[in-house]
């Protein structure tokens, strides 16, 4: 098993809309594949700069080909929407992890 988790950067004023965003968007769209479960959303509370909030979107995935096909048929479109509706207000970095216990 497998966790991909993308770590959101994003300005403060944007924040609440961003979290909202994740919860009515781009979850319920993610999840249509069946490629990405589980999904959890949190803050990160170290690192924290004056002017940001920071969030990682998790998700349990079965292998690395499944997220590929994820990719390619959804979440390249997700991102693109993202960055159309908050613009250079938020700024995701992406982390593939594998379970170890």
């Amino acid at each position: 098993m497998l966790v991909y988790n993308t770590t959101f950067h994003v300005e403060l004023d944007d924040a609440r809309n961003f979290v909202i965003w994740l919860n009515e968007c781009y979850i319920p769209e993610a999840e249509k594949s069946g490629e990405l479960k589980n999904p959890r959303i949190l803050r990160i509370l170290s690192h924290k700069e004056q002017d940001s909030e920071c969030f990682s979107l998790q998700w349990e995935v079965e292998d690395s080909a499944a997220l590929h096909r994820w990719h390619t048929a959804c979440g390249a479109k997700l991102n693109e929407e993202m960055m159309k509706i908050f613009k250079g207000k938020v700024v995701g970095f992406p982390t593939l992890m594998e379970v170890i216990r």
